[in-house]
Order: structure tokens, then sequence, then C-alpha cells
């Protein structure tokens, strides 16, 4: 008998502090940097995003979107055997201990596999890809994806460019083995040529950090190589699953920048009303932006059982990827 893996919960949580355009606009004033509402909304449809308290990291927010999508899924927390994490802000410098493994401890469910992926805003997509490959092997039958961000940390509040955009938050979906087909095809790719136009390019040594530990981001470039991709991977895994843009109920796609996400909908011929867009709210919160936006739809009964849903990031890396789901 063939081997489907499915999405059968999603959950989601963000941090308590919501912070306006108009919030972040008076504390920027007060370090001499000028910005507005509008300049902040015009440019990327922001309007608000939650920032953490110094004292919560990534797992944090991870545990509370995980509990939420294990218990919509119906499984006991002991039933997950394996936890994948994606992650640009974990919470050990080197990224180890895995962040996927504090999470575990936290959980209460030690003894399954568990690591990070590292993709920046396409981690999401890249966990549920490898997530529906290990399902489809028979390795799994019941794996967590989570993607966590607490992107505050990496941003330079000095820089209007970047500090306006990103958020905190977190978002996650169990996947089971199913009998019945949910995830239909995904599409992965990388291009490290591109590597220079959005990074993080400190290096720790000697105990020191050495260059900026601040996110770094040529806007125009990242938006041009945005709307390009996410077009052209969205058309490739729609191939895969021998299905058009016209299949579609729903495009989840990564919560950067409404202007992108909009350029997308209408190269594939899809109205507004079927793009689930959340980074008005949220801002963008990296590898969770996906995971978030996909819950706030299936909650607020938007996205239903049996619907076809795309998803789809693109992050620093390059990366890229997508997938077609039936919820």
């Amino acid at each position: 008998m063939k081997i489907f893996s499915k999405i059968t919960g999603t959950g989601s949580y963000l941090p308590p502090k919501r912070v306006t355009n108009h919030d972040l606009t008076k504390q920027l004033a007060e370090q001499g940097v000028e910005t507005s509402d509008e300049w902040i909304f015009t440019r990327s449809g922001i309007s608000a995003r939650h920032f953490a308290e110094s004292d919560v990291s990534a797992s944090d927010l991870a545990v509370h979107a995980a509990l939420r999508a294990i218990e919509m899924s119906g499984l006991d927390k002991n039933q997950i055997d394996l936890i994948i994490l994606a992650t640009s802000t974990p919470d050990h410098l080197g990224g180890f201990p895995s962040t996927a493994c504090i999470v575990q401890k936290k959980l209460g469910i030690a003894g399954c596999a568990a690591f990070d992926v590292q993709a920046v805003c396409s981690g999401f997509i890249y966990a549920v890809s490898v997530a529906d490959a290990m399902i489809k092997a028979g390795n799994n039958k019941n794996v967590l994806v989570i993607g966590a961000e607490v992107f505050s940390r990496i941003l330079d509040f000095n820089d209007r460019g970047t500090c306006v955009l990103f958020g905190d938050g977190a978002g996650a979906v169990v996947m089971s083995a199913s009998n019945e087909p949910g995830v239909l095809a995904t599409k992965l790719h990388a291009d490290g040529n591109y590597s220079h136009i959005l990074s993080v390019p400190g290096k720790a040594a000697g105990g020191v950090v050495e260059g900026s530990a601040f996110v770094y981001m040529d806007g125009p470039a990242v938006f041009k190589l945005a709307v390009s991709v996410l077009e052209k991977v969205a058309r490739e895994v729609l191939e895969i699953a021998n299905m058009t843009s016209a299949d579609l109920d729903w495009l989840v796609p990564h919560q950067a920048n409404i202007r992108i996400m909009q350029s997308t909908a209408k190269k594939l011929h899809l109205p507004l009303d079927k793009v689930i867009v959340t980074v008005d709210q949220h801002g963008n919160t990296s590898a969770a932006s996906i995971p978030l936006a996909l819950d706030c739809g299936v909650r607020d009964g938007r996205i239903k059982p049996g619907q076809t849903v795309l998803i789809e990031g693109v992050g620093g890396g390059f990366t890229w990827g997508a997938a077609v789901v039936k919820m």
C-alpha cells in the first residue's frame, strides 16, 4: 500500500508584545532614525509585528506552536517520532545543541530524532519536504515540523531598511502517514551565488563576534530575485503535481512583502482573495511565516479539509521552494 504524508494539525504562537508602526517609529526617532507608518506600510504592507521579551527564546515560541498543532492532530505528544525545526535564530550560538533538541526536551518526548534546518525564510518549505520524504520512505509516522524565529535579536535598529520588516513568532504542523494523498509535490532550489544579498555576515572567533551580527539585506536585489523565483517554483511544483494554478484553493506564500505576494498572485492568475495574508500584522517572521499564515487560515475557517494549498518561500542562501498540499 502506498504511503502518503498529510498535514493533520496546525498551530502557531506570537509573543504578546505587539509593536505597531507608530510604536516603532517613536522608538527609532528617539535614536535619531527617521521613518513613518506610511513609509513602512507603502513599501512592505506591514502595520505591526510582535517582539519576544529578552528572556524568551525561539524554542519557547516553538513549544507553544507545537502543542497547538499536536492538539489539533489528535495525537498524544509521545506519538511524535521526528522533530524538524527551521530557524535562523537558534537558542545557542553555533546552533548546537539544536533548537529542535531543546524543544524536544521542553515537550518531554525525548527519544525520537530531532534536528534543525537552516534555509532562512525557505526553512519551513525545506523542512516539510524532508518530513514528506521521511514519511513516504516509511521511516516515520508522525513528524512535528516547526518554524520559529526571534529575529528581533539580530536587527540593527539604526537601519530602517531592515529593522521595520521583521518580527518574532512560531508556527508548526504535524505531518502523519496516511492512505490518502496530502503533500502532492515539493520542489526545492538554492543558488549560493546570491549569498551576499541577504545575510548575517558576522562570525564567532576567539569568543567574540568578528564583523556584524545584524541582518544585512540588499533590498532591491532581494525583491527582484524573489519575484522571479517564486513564480517559477510555483509553476514547477504545480507541473509535478499535474496541476495548474486554476486547481488551487489557496496560496500561502512567505510573508515578506505584500508587493512580492501580489506580484506572484498576478503572475499565477490568482485573485488576491485566494492569498492568505498575515504580513500586515506579523511582519516577516522568516521560517515561521508560512506555518503562521497557514494556521491562521485553518483556524479562521478559510482553509478547509480537502482544499488544495500551494505554500512557497524564498530566503537567504539564496534558497527557495514550494509544496502543493491537499489539506
